[in-house]
């Protein structure tokens, strides 16, 4: 991180004045962070004054993180390896701080606000070279900030974060290609994005493709070599421990291509499920790729077709990477999926459309079509802001409530105890649980039954009831819904933990099931006895 920043120290000066680049650095700083204090303010007093992330899966880097730090364990249990972490870097560098600072669950927290800075300050020196006066270099820098929503991205502990700072970092040194230690930058950034988000492969190939249709063979085999290589080191240690190239929730999540009789159904999932009627990818990528789209369909009519496809370098490869994300990847979840596609779009088109933010009334009756476009996406990121404050409002108590509450629980009754669950990170991270992950995230056991989004089936209550049987399980903590009707039948019922407003949790109830029959009347009165948070209704079962 010193020494990216040093690289950029140095190369300051770009046409801009220095008291330009500063006004404009502290102004987009003031306004973006006072949004996420405003945030992490309004959060804490419904959680008890401590602040809780907003989605389970923080805790999950931070169970890893832990667990490697303190027992050299790659799991979200300190018993076994599991390949949860979908970010190794990130994980990697939470578990280097762990273990030198403590094991404090701020930690992602205050990552992602040095992250965040450096971001804005690299959006800085971008916009700086695009524009000369102050309020358009910090609306610029403001509209990437929010249409990516980095705000939720900062306080959600994850590591998008990293993953966006890295991706601007490379487009950054990718538009300066003269410079010696930009090029540095750019395969330093390629180098190290690919642990931090296995999507940046889709970022990796299209790039390098594009420079492949410019003739360009040794930029395309450099930018493959220096994306491609970390992420197979990985893979291939990931592949001795469980037998699975990609950590657990690229397995479960991602699309897999299996090259028999059920090829028809996958490829009309990838591009008709997953692309297009996948109301995610109108909600998100839609509008930026047509703009795109307005401005190299126009210049192809006019140029030959090196020329268009120089021209429009930047343009091309973030649309290619948002369809093949949008095919093979996930576009839900807070919005952290795609948060850095929307900040390549930005970095793409806010310099190809610069009239729009300088003289709007003029662009407009130049550029209409641009113009309505660039419009829809305003409203987008209104709508993406509007989502953003109400899982930063009742996100953080959401999870205090279910997760955290049963956390708590188990680390009083039951903290070594073996605990069948679906929603992983705060009950791992706060507890020393034996752990059966019903989701797969965890447990290799169930990542068959949950490929390619397969839905629980009979087969899978067989191998449940005889897999806790064997291995003598105590107690089930589990969404009822997730399973429909397929939990085992030996698993007896004890209570119902309901919430309301649920807004970043799956559903709001979870119940507690006694997995080992004998031990139902315990766990009751453990249940009994236990101080539930007081917006938690606990309903017994008879």
């Amino acid at each position: 991180m010193i020494l990216i920043f040093e690289i950029f120290r140095m190369n300051v000066n770009m046409g801009s004045s220095s008291v330009t680049n500063s006004k404009s650095l502290w102004i987009s700083s003031a306004v973006f962070f006072a949004v996420c204090i405003i945030y992490y303010m309004l959060s804490i007093p419904k959680t008890d004054g401590h602040y809780i992330y907003p989605i389970d899966d923080a805790y999950i880097h931070l169970a890893m993180a832990k667990n490697f730090a303190f027992y050299e364990v790659w799991g979200v249990t300190k018993y076994k390896f599991s390949s949860t972490s979908s970010s190794p870097l990130f994980t990697v560098l939470l578990s280097l701080l762990i273990k030198i600072f403590g094991n404090n669950d701020q930690i992602p927290l205050y990552v992602n606000l040095i992250f965040g800075a450096g971001t804005i300050y690299i959006l800085n020196l971008y916009f700086i070279r695009v524009f000369t006066k102050i309020k358009a270099i910090v609306l610029s820098v403001l509209f990437t900030l929010f249409i990516s929503v980095l705000h939720l991205q900062v306080l959600s502990g994850m590591e998008h974060v990293v993953h966006v700072f890295l991706f601007v970092l490379n487009i950054f040194c990718l538009t300066r290609p003269e410079n010696r230690q930009a090029v540095f930058g750019f395969y330093l950034s390629l180098i190290l994005m690919g642990l931090v988000r296995f999507e940046s492969m889709f970022y990796f190939a299209m790039l390098a493709f594009v420079f492949m249709v410019l003739k360009k063979w040794r930029k395309a085999a450099f930018i493959l070599l220096a994306g491609f290589i970390p992420i197979a080191v990985f893979c291939c240690i990931n592949y001795q421990h469980d037998g699975y190239f990609f950590p657990n929730s690229v397995v479960v999540k991602g699309t897999k291509l299996a090259f028999d009789n059920r090829l028809p159904h996958q490829l009309k999932q990838i591009f008709l499920d997953n692309f297009l009627l996948n109301i995610s990818f109108y909600k998100i990528g839609f509008f930026p790729v047509l703009i795109c789209l307005v401005f190299i369909v126009r210049d192809f009519k006019s140029k030959n077709f090196q020329s268009a496809v120089q021209d429009h370098f930047l343009l091309i490869v973030i649309s290619l990477v948002m369809i093949c994300h949008s095919m093979f990847a996930d576009l839900k979840g807070l919005f952290r999926y795609e948060a850095y596609l929307l900040t390549g779009f930005s970095m793409a088109v806010i310099p190809r459309a610069k009239g729009f933010i300088e003289d709007f009334g003029y662009y407009f009756k130049k550029e209409k079509t641009v113009s309505v476009l660039i419009i829809m996406n305003v409203v987008l990121l209104s709508y993406k802001c509007f989502s953003a404050h109400l899982m930063l409002s009742e996100g953080g108590k959401n999870i205090y409530e279910q997760q955290i509450q049963s956390a708590k629980f188990l680390q009083a009754y039951y903290n070594e105890s073996k605990v069948v669950v679906n929603d992983i990170g705060a009950i791992t991270y706060f507890t020393d649980i034996h752990l059966l992950d019903t989701a797969g995230l965890a447990s290799t056991e169930t990542i068959p039954f949950n490929e390619n989004k397969r839905r629980p089936d009979p087969a899978f209550e067989r191998f449940l009831t005889q897999y806790t049987l064997a291995n003598k399980y105590d107690l089930a903590i589990i969404y009822d819904v997730w399973f429909t009707v397929y939990i085992p039948k030996n698993w007896k019922k004890a209570a119902v933990l309901k919430i309301k407003n649920p807004v970043t949790v799956a559903e709001d109830e979870v119940s507690v099931y006694s997995v080992n029959p004998s031990d139902e009347a315990e766990l009751k009165q453990n249940i009994r006895k236990f101080r539930w948070n007081k917006n938690v209704r606990v309903t017994l079962v008879d």
